[in-house]
């Protein structure tokens, strides 16, 4: 029995705990709706018998996916492969953040390198590895190397982008109220640039992890067990249940960071006013 105002304020209206679970479920199901439609889409195609020596079920799969979740090889390959991610990512970043901030602010600097940014943005980077082992050797080097050289270009074109479509008006206005050199780039341009700055990071972040996963299956560290060595070494027909279930370890890996780049757009677009329901 409710005694006090005071505790009676404490109680949540009923229209707040409704709108939580709206917000929770609103970009939830669909989610959710994707994947019952995969899963059943997979499993009528596996009913067909098509390829059925080589294409596992979507049950094989979730059972053998969930009897390796149980053992602790799984857990350390995720750890491993995060990361290598964090840490050649942070660099691509800070690396591609200082060459696009030079880059967009130097014109003959734009004038030399500008079209190398874009063309090294284009170039597989599976295509540096050689270049990579000759230099570092089997070791972790050369797979940081070549996710930094993968993921760096688009880091820096997204800078550059950001800067090149900075109003002129408010650059002006800008240095109407004192702003130069390095405050005008700290106050006014880096903040006016910062949409197009995430989606070069979200471009990286896709070009890293694909030069990660490519990097682990070609540079083998031993005793170093990852995503792209538990996918090595299930490649063979008779374990395709076991490598099914690592690409789906690495899909999902891939969405929730997708998912975390969702949520830092819309803040920004929300801070930025530009997320209105039409």
């Amino acid at each position: 029995m409710i005694e006090t105002l005071d505790e009676l304020e404490l109680i949540p209206p009923p229209h707040q705990d409704r709108r939580l679970v709206e917000r929770v479920w609103t970009p939830l199901w669909p989610k959710l709706l994707a994947v019952v439609l995969v899963l059943a889409i997979w499993q009528l195609v596996h009913l067909t018998g098509w390829k059925k020596a080589i294409f596992p079920g979507p049950g094989a799969v979730l059972s053998s996916l969930w009897d390796q979740a149980r053992t602790g090889l799984l857990w350390h390959a995720i750890g491993t492969t995060v990361q290598r991610a964090i840490i050649g990512f942070a660099l691509a970043v800070l690396i591609g953040a200082v060459i696009g901030a030079l880059v967009s602010r130097i014109r003959p600097l734009r004038a030399a390198v500008g079209s190398l940014i874009t063309g090294l943005q284009t170039l597989p980077s599976i295509a540096w590895f050689p270049f990579a082992i000759i230099l570092f050797g089997i070791t972790n080097a050369a797979i940081m190397f070549v996710i930094v050289l993968g993921a760096a270009p688009s880091v820096a074109n997204g800078l550059i982008t950001g800067v090149d479509y900075t109003p002129p008006l408010l650059l002006r206005a800008g240095k109407m109220m004192g702003l130069r050199r390095l405050s005008l780039y700290r106050y006014l341009i880096l903040p006016a640039s910062l949409p197009a700055f995430v989606a070069g990071l979200r471009q990286g972040w896709a070009f890293a992890w694909r030069s990660l996963m490519a990097g682990e299956l070609l540079v083998v560290i031993a005793n170093r067990p990852s995503l792209g060595v538990l996918l090595s070494t299930d490649q063979d027909q008779a374990d395709m249940v076991s490598a099914t279930a690592i690409i789906i370890v690495i899909l999902i890996l891939g969405i929730i960071v997708h998912t975390l780049f969702s949520v830092a757009d819309r803040a920004i677009r929300r801070r930025w006013g530009l997320d209105v329901q039409v």
